[in-house]
């Protein structure tokens, strides 16, 4: 069957002529439960057609499943106190720090070792009873409380104080539906590790609840941003700014605008990880493993979504994800430079930060080089091997540092761009490092696309700032 997008929009109240800026080649990748359809710029206009449109927004074309739900939160004069930075992106001894003098810190909640004694292996048994504990008690300390109806909440965050460092972005909080990532609907850039996979699914079933939310992003559709932008006007919940000056607004959405929003999703094809690929598939294993514990699973148990925040992707920044590399693999820095000509050109001088996609900085005995694949070298053809990742594993790290899998190999590092390039400098001044690369950060388009070809990005590709809190919405299950 072809069908006009056009007219696809139209029966969803579109807002161009015609359906003009409609992206056929992504239309034509969607997947589809019964039969095959193909979508073409122009086909005639007919009852018949409309009919046939209508049965697929009904049921047999996937499309993103929004769901609202019991949230369990603080009392709003706590959430500050109780909401903490996502569970992986500190260590053991910095999420001790941090929740050293806050007895109500979800910390206890999400990396519970932090109260065991130092050296407890953070997959120890008593590990995950000490985090049903925690849990426990900071439902009764805090308290947490059960919201009385299946809601959708707004989350925003803003960071920087300068026009032109500010970051401002909204997100819909919601439940996303368990089938819908197991089937690719959101689509996935990164591989997950069977370890950190084993432990948030061990998480999950032992306190019943998923407590940080999966990041995820869409292409920015102009009616929903107006319909979640009117929520804002209203009186927050919660509205704190964290320690690390990131503000954090959270609106609970009017119950009356429920069905418009889960409406208003059904004309957004797919959604992405952005982050918290390990959450998302957690979720899935978890669920796995209740529904072969439960005779009478139905699919609309709770265990069958997981809790998303949901972004347009015209409100996100994707942050540089730099490289440090211990040693230069047994070469001086004349030797490492000279082996860098064959393949690159090498200014002295560069600015710490490439300006565009295809340079790379390089911080090396207190200076600072461009490089960029030289034109007679071999261009990588296909779309992995054209990120600036994969050109600087491929071309450098890989042939002239050593390092074949940045996963394992402990001589090199990786600095979020939020860190700036003077921590770069610093670490290779203080000699914890020989040689840093600043990056031009990955965009989201590439993001994208990359999904979209079921392809899988290099580790470490992307950092995406200001990150979600821990502990603010919880999803039951």
């Amino acid at each position: 069957m072809a069908v006009c997008c056009g007219c696809i929009l139209s029966y969803l109240e579109c807002w161009d002529n015609g359906g003009a800026n409609c992206q056929f080649a992504l239309l034509n990748n969607l997947p589809f439960r019964n039969e095959e359809i193909h979508f073409t710029e122009s086909a005639q206009s007919s009852t018949t057609q409309t009919d046939s449109l209508r049965s697929i927004f009904q049921g047999e074309f996937i499309l993103a499943i929004v769901k609202p739900f019991h949230a369990q939160r603080p009392h709003p004069e706590q959430a500050a106190a109780v909401s903490a930075v996502p569970y992986d992106v500190v260590n053991t001894a910095e999420a001790r720090a941090l929740a050293a003098d806050n007895p109500l810190s979800f910390l206890h909640v999400s990396r519970p070792e932090i109260d065991l004694p130092d050296g407890t292996d953070s997959y120890a048994d008593e590990v995950y009873a000490k985090a049903k504990t925690n849990f426990d008690q900071l439902i009764a300390a805090a308290p947490l409380l059960i919201e009385a109806l299946p809601s959708f909440y707004l989350y925003r965050l803003r960071m920087g104080e300068q026009e032109h460092t500010r970051v401002e972005q909204t997100g819909l909080v919601a439940c996303c539906s368990v089938d819908e990532y197991d089937q690719d609907v959101i689509r996935k850039h990164e591989r997950t590790r069977p370890d950190k996979e084993d432990d948030r699914t061990r998480h999950i079933l032992t306190i019943r609840a998923q407590t940080g939310p999966v990041f995820l992003t869409y292409r920015a559709d102009k009616r929903i941003s107006t319909l979640l932008e009117s929520v804002t006007l209203a009186e927050p919940l919660f509205d704190f700014v964290a320690a690390d000056s990131v503000a954090h607004t959270i609106w609970v959405v009017p119950h009356e605008l429920n069905a418009l929003i889960a409406e208003a999703f059904t004309v957004v094809p797919l959604l992405y990880i952005a982050d918290g690929h390990h959450r998302a598939k957690s979720a899935s294993r978890a669920r796995e493993a209740l529904q072969s514990q439960n005779s009478n699973h139905t699919g609309e148990e709770e265990y069958n979504f997981f809790q998303c925040v949901i972004f347009p992707d015209d409100q996100l920044r994707i942050l540089p994800y730099n490289r440090v590399v211990k040693d230069l693999n047994g070469l001086t820095s004349e030797e490492f430079l000279a082996k860098l000509q064959f393949s690159f050109q090498v200014t002295e001088n560069a600015a710490p930060e490439p300006a565009e996609h295809g340079y790379f900085s390089m911080y090396l005995d207190g200076k600072w080089y461009g490089l960029k694949l030289k034109p007679e070298a071999t261009q990588p053809l296909s779309l992995l091997d054209r990120l600036d990742v994969s050109v600087l594993q491929d071309r450098l790290l890989a042939p002239i540092l050593g390092i074949a899998d940045v996963r394992t190999d402990k001589r090199i590092d990786f600095i979020g761009g939020i860190r700036g390039t003077a921590e770069l400098e610093r670490l290779v001044n203080e000699g914890q490092a020989a040689v840093a690369f600043s990056m031009f950060a990955t965009s989201l388009d590439e993001l994208m696309v990359v999904s979209d070809a079921n392809e899988i990005m290099p580790p470490k590709s992307t950092w995406f700032e200001p990150k979600l809190r821990d502990g603010l919405l919880s999803h039951l299950i």
